[in-house]
């Protein structure tokens, strides 16, 4: 998600001079941007959603069409472009699910955010000043609910009999234990009365970098069980 919290004295929440950090952003600390004019806020999210609909559907046939060359031809070079294409196909599916369903939690909330205008992995920028904790858990929990969803959905469309296939599910599940490892501290720390601007200034390299060592770990042990 984005960046610096909205400036709590200007008279529209969509409208004000800085933009607000956006929930487990690991840039939170950068400086506010400026809003463009040129795109209202319902045309820069159907922009940005185009985009990642079209990274997706890039993902996903460069994915197929290694899978494809692999079983026609059954080459070592094929099945590593395979394994290489599934992996980047299953975080980018699991973390674009996750991503969204951040955004639609918090429009279930009701929560104030606005929508950069830089196009970038985070879907929009969350108002601290005028966001509740409530809004905050909603939003945040949803996206875990997405990502866990989009898991279930890749593990049975796509069966694990093949290396490529099997990385696929395991790549999908190490972006989601990734996120999990990182927000759901947060949101723990939220619900027993932290703020959470200020939980989110706790993550830093090392948690990154753990809870991706960790993610990854995971990731590769669950290929090796599903093609086992």
């Amino acid at each position: 998600m984005d960046n610096t919290a909205m400036n709590s004295d200007a008279p529209a929440a969509n409208e004000r001079a800085g933009e607000p950090i956006e929930a487990f952003s690991p840039d939170s600390a950068s400086g506010p941007k400026k809003v463009s004019r040129g795109l209202s806020r319902s045309q820069r999210l159907a922009k940005l959603a185009g985009t990642h609909a079209l990274v997706l559907l890039a993902a996903l046939s460069a994915f197929a069409a290694a899978d494809s060359w692999y079983i026609v031809t059954g080459l070592g070079i094929a099945s590593l472009l395979g394994i290489i294409t599934a992996a980047l196909a299953g975080i980018t599916v699991a973390t674009l699910v996750h991503e969204w369903f951040h955004y639609l939690g918090a429009r279930f909330s009701g929560a104030l955010f606005d929508i950069p205008a830089r196009q970038g992995l985070f879907v929009y920028s969350w108002d601290f000043d005028s966001n509740s904790v409530r809004q905050f858990l909603i939003m945040s929990i949803a996206g875990s609910v997405g990502g866990f969803l989009a898991v279930v959905a890749l593990w049975n469309a796509v069966p694990a009999d093949s290396w490529a296939r099997a990385a696929l599910r395991g790549a999908a599940a190490a972006s989601i234990i990734y996120a999990a490892l990182i927000e759901w501290p947060v949101i723990r720390r939220i619900r027993r009365g932290g703020d959470p601007l200020t939980e989110l200034s706790k993550i830093d390299k090392a948690l990154l970098t753990r809870s991706f060592n960790i993610a990854g770990v995971a990731g590769i042990v669950m290929t090796l069980l599903a093609v086992s």
